[in-house]
């Protein structure tokens, strides 16, 4: 078995893996409880299926009762620079790191598909792949196997790649001599937890997802509240703070994998040209990117809000062009950032016109509750 573990190693780094290593997927856990209470907690906001799938996710052998080893690998997305210094120009959106390139899942689950097939073959043992597309815990696992250890971000990190580790991982049947776990390094250090912009970690090792930038720019369907929208800043997919700022990325290289090198059309695009997008220019924009699954009017109600805190009076045209838009998130967010770029009497203006049906403006309920 240690020759296969070298085997394996070595075609899953020809195949572009970071990392690959072994655990134990059968062995008790405490991980199925801690999701347990975040669930119970409704932290998970309008992720229902996090909880329509609780039992399923509380173990490897809850899915697949004959799992024995889960192989773990990691490819590394890192970027060439520090992403935050991006967020300065509000004129722009800020795109989280892990979606600039193309979407991970595709990248990932080829290869995985290849070597976990060599595995089969070599082992005559049912096999089954994952890319964060079913109930399985990868983070723990990977934990598990020594790839990395959960931050108080709840993030994985790693000491030879940061904080930007794509994840994908082998169930098998066989046993396999596991490797050993990582434990925590994170000290006393509280840096992710203090650069949160919106103070969603209530604890360290936890988080309040109903909170989160990334859940609500991707997860959340509707309005967000309002201290949300503010807080937000330029972020229009995604947030990349707490994972920025780790100390432990001085040691992270650049992402070696061409497919998720940033594209140059998703590093700081412009409010304006993005807010000028209708469904076909939004699904052309965003061919093989993660971020097309959220769909245009969800993306532009995210535009809007960045909009509305950029400052930026050259953006109010745009914005008033949407207040027409089909879509009633994108009108309702439209009218935020109006409220917020234009002076407090040309909007009131602006509002009258539109309640009084003198204007084709759509009436919504964010004109009578935006003041």
């Amino acid at each position: 078995m240690t020759d296969l573990r070298d085997i394996l190693r070595a075609r899953a780094a020809e195949l572009g893996f970071d990392v690959c290593r072994f655990a134990s997927a059968a062995e008790p856990w405490s991980a199925g409880e801690r999701l347990r209470h975040f669930v119970e907690a409704g932290r998970h906001g309008e992720m229902g299926w996090m909880e329509t799938t609780l039992d399923r996710r509380s173990h490897p052998t809850a899915m697949w009762d004959e799992a024995r080893t889960a192989v773990v690998l990691g490819m590394n997305y890192g970027p060439p620079a520090d992403p935050l210094a991006e967020l300065e120009d509000r004129s722009a959106g800020y795109i989280s790191v892990y979606a600039r390139g193309d979407d991970y899942h595709e990248v990932i689950k080829g290869r995985l598909k290849t070597l976990a097939g060599q595995l089969a073959a070599r082992l005559g043992a049912e096999v089954k792949v994952f890319v964060d597309t079913a109930p399985l815990m990868e983070k723990p696992l990977a934990q598990r196997a020594g790839v990395g250890w959960q931050g108080k971000h709840t993030n994985l990190l790693s000491r030879e790649h940061g904080n930007w580790l794509f994840l994908g991982v082998i169930l098998t049947a066989a046993e396999i001599e596991p490797d050993p776990p990582e434990t925590e390094h994170c000290g006393t250090c509280t840096a992710c937890l203090d650069a949160c912009p919106t103070a969603a970690f209530p604890a360290p090792f936890q988080l309040d997802a109903r909170r989160c930038l990334s859940y609500l720019t991707i997860e959340h369907a509707g309005p967000w509240p309002v201290e949300f929208r503010l807080a937000a800043g330029s972020r229009i997919y995604g947030c990349d703070d707490c994972l920025a700022v780790c100390p432990w990325n001085k040691f992270a290289d650049a992402a070696r994998e061409a497919r998720l090198t940033a594209r140059e059309a998703l590093v700081s695009p412009l409010l304006a040209d993005l807010a000028a997008l209708d469904d076909a220019a939004f699904r052309a924009l965003f061919s093989k990117s993660p971020i097309k699954r959220i769909g245009r009017d969800r993306f532009l109600r995210n535009v809007l809000y960045a909009m509305g805190n950029s400052g930026d009076p050259d953006l109010v045209e745009s914005a008033r062009v949407l207040l027409n838009d089909p879509s009633p998130l994108v009108r309702g967010a439209a009218v935020w950032a109006l409220s917020r770029l234009l002076s407090p009497a040309d909007f009131d203006a602006l509002r009258s016109r539109s309640i009084a049906g003198e204007s084709d403006l759509s009436v919504s309920e964010e004109w009578r509750s935006v003041a």
